[in-house]
């Protein structure tokens, strides 16, 4: 596809400072420039300030030109205008304000990690030695961004802003609620959630396995127990083992490993859920707190405080 990556993300907090020191606790890097990295995908967020949390921007790679031309002309066919830049294309999503840049960037490239060995019934990938998992010490590093969920109060028109004009594929769907979308080889990339506000339910980051999602948060929660919001559990749309966490604005982030890969649109066939097996296969119930957020009421209302 000529979409290849989800480049970055841009978050709006009313607590800069106390945000971007939880997620560099969450194993993010900061830059010089204020953007905070991954190991593999560079600079990845950026928190900037606003009255009340949302997503601003996101950076979606192509790569080249053309890409861009076909983006803007479909864009144009559904009435939203975009504006051409060096190397850019940016639009803004109507509903939710979300501004959409497209940039012509190289593909990701990440090493090739040699696998956990993991042992079970009849196969011994490790002997004489314990596992990695209970090995390691040091902190957990997220390898990349893997994807942003956005509630919007207008899901239909959301989910054709990133589809028909950007061009996003529909991996799977939850029947008339939520569209997981891809625009790389990853399960989904993008996801809209219906909401009676428009506001940013999570940001996710790819680790190595399972044992640095469970690692990360517990090294999360060791230093405040009050940051945890669901997991350990495992996913059904996607398969990705998950912990969700809360940060100081109240935006969830998650800490994901295995997720569902697609390199052949034709060996894949998007499903479409209902009840609780759209959220998850295995793991503790999801609290109403995931599904709603606490502070929903108060960002319909325009009077949001931090808890």
């Amino acid at each position: 596809m000529a979409l290849h990556r989800l480049s970055s993300v841009t978050i709006g907090v009313p607590n800069v400072d106390e945000t971007i020191r939880y997620y560099i606790d969450f194993g993010l890097h900061p830059e010089e420039d204020g953007w905070l990295s991954t190991l593999d995908g560079g600079r990845q967020l950026r928190i900037v300030h606003a009255p009340v949390r949302r997503l601003i921007e996101l950076v979606i790679g192509v790569d080249d030109r053309d890409d861009l031309h076909r983006i803007a002309s479909r864009l144009q066919g559904l009435g939203i205008d975009s504006v051409p830049g060096q190397g850019t294309l940016t639009a803004v999503e109507r509903v939710t304000g979300v501004r959409a840049v497209i940039a012509i960037e190289p593909r990701i490239q990440q090493p090739e990690v040699p696998p956990t060995p993991y042992n079970g019934p009849g196969r011994l990938e490790r002997t004489g030695t314990r596992a990695p998992g209970v090995l390691r010490e040091g902190p957990v590093r997220p390898r990349k961004l893997g994807h942003t969920v956005i509630g919007s109060t207008d899901f239909e028109t959301s989910q054709s802003f990133f589809t028909d004009g950007i061009g996003l594929k529909i991996s799977d769907q939850m029947k008339g609620a939520a569209a997981f979308m891809r625009c790389s080889t990853d399960h989904h990339n993008v996801l809209v959630l219906r909401a009676p506000v428009n506001f940013l339910h999570h940001t996710s980051w790819q680790v190595d396995d399972v044992d640095e999602v469970g690692r990360g948060a517990s090294a999360m929660l060791a230093a405040d127990p009050a940051r945890h919001v669901w997991g350990l559990g495992r996913h059904h749309a996607g398969s990705n083992f998950f912990w969700y966490l809360k940060d100081p604005a109240g935006n969830f982030s998650e800490y994901y490993s295995d997720l569902d890969c697609i390199v052949d649109d034709a060996l894949w066939t998007p499903e479409t859920f209902e009840g609780a097996k759209s959220l998850f296969s295995w793991g503790p119930p999801p609290p109403p707190s995931f599904v709603e957020p606490e502070d929903l009421a108060a960002l319909m209302t325009g009077q949001h405080s931090l808890r």
